[in-house]
């Protein structure tokens, strides 16, 4: 059966595997490690993609990622070919070393994104190569630490997970920690890596499952999100090559002048209002932007979205909303798109 292609956009979140062919070992020893990261950090540099959480297992490896403007398959061929041939010298081996293509999950952000990062973070407790908390906040081979301080990566973006937690960096990495904590005793979770899963009333179930009687639910192997999310991505990834305009480059540009023009005139900061913050005073700002950048200037959801911070299906909101309401005033913005942020709107 062939392989369906993969999906993804400038600005789209992934849940990225890797794993060695037969199960095989691809991370023999701490230079092996070190040595990926810092093609990870390269790819990174040259790609525009941020990391938000990460765990090298010695089999396999996880990564929960939002693709630059060169897109995801840009990345890991950087990564991983490289990587597979300094692997093969180092260890006088021959052959492949990874199992087939790496596996890559586009994610609905909101629902999904801190359940992510903990999963990952959790690999090496799970595995058994971490016994307590305070061992995962020094082990090097996850973001775990990273987020704690431990450690530092310019590829890794602490601030947007951090930013869920708590307004001062110490009660961010408190709240984090905390977080990390009660998910501690999970197990396996396989609707968190795929394998045709969905969200149903009943809980997860297989797909088999939610085909039948009257919930019936949008579905692709490709993607974890509700089936409103997967609607939206196979209908964007399908419009894509017929739609015209900036080139990815280009509408980041734009994106990055509108935000700036924006924070100015609304006396914030560019890093306040694409930090995730959810302040009441920020949120209408944000998504001011997010309608100007559709209906002013056509830029691309997705680009959008990852400039601001914010989830795709927001942007789509916002810009409804904006058709309704006068520029001026986001008083009128449907109150569920502001919930998407986590968040109310100041009362008018």
């Amino acid at each position: 059966m062939p392989r369906a292609p993969r999906l993804d956009a400038p600005g789209a979140m992934h849940h990225v595997m890797i794993r060695g062919l037969e199960r095989r070992v691809i991370f023999r020893d701490a230079p092996d490690r070190r040595d990926f990261l810092n093609r990870l950090g390269t790819a990174c540099e040259r790609t525009g993609a941020r990391v938000l959480a990460w765990a090298l297992l010695p089999n396999h490896a996880h990564l929960l990622l939002r693709s630059g403007a060169h897109g995801l398959s840009a990345l890991m061929r950087q990564v991983l070919t490289g990587y597979a041939g300094t692997f093969n010298r180092r260890h006088h081996r021959h052959g492949h070393l990874f199992q087939n293509r790496f596996k890559s999950i586009l994610v609905e952000r909101g629902p999904y994104l801190l359940q992510l990062v903990r999963y990952l973070h959790l690999n090496p407790v799970r595995a058994g190569l971490v016994r307590t908390l305070a061992e995962l906040d020094r082990y090097p081979w996850t973001g775990h630490a990273h987020l704690m301080g431990r450690r530092r990566a310019a590829w890794q973006d602490v601030d947007t997970v951090l930013a869920h937690f708590g307004q001062s960096l110490g009660a961010a990495r408190h709240g984090y920690r905390e977080f990390v904590a009660t998910g501690w005793k999970q197990g396996r979770r396989p609707e968190l890596a795929g394998g045709g899963l969905r969200r149903s009333r009943a809980g997860w179930e297989a797909l088999a499952g939610i085909r039948r009687g009257r919930e019936q639910w949008a579905f692709d192997e490709r993607v974890l999100g509700s089936s409103d999310f997967v609607t939206q991505v196979i209908e964007e990834c399908a419009g894509h090559s017929a739609q015209s305009g900036p080139s990815c480059r280009e509408a980041e540009e734009q994106m990055e002048q509108l935000v700036r023009r924006m924070a100015a005139a609304a006396h914030l900061s560019v890093a306040e209002l694409t930090g995730g913050g959810k302040q009441r005073h920020i949120v209408p700002v944000r998504l001011r932007i997010a309608a100007a950048a559709r209906h002013d200037h056509g830029l691309p959801v997705a680009i959008v979205a990852h400039a601001l911070g914010i989830s795709r299906r927001t942007v789509v909101r916002a810009s409804q909303a904006s058709e309704r309401a006068p520029a001026t005033s986001m008083a009128r913005v449907p109150k569920r798109t502001v919930y998407a942020l986590g968040t109310t709107l100041p009362e008018s």
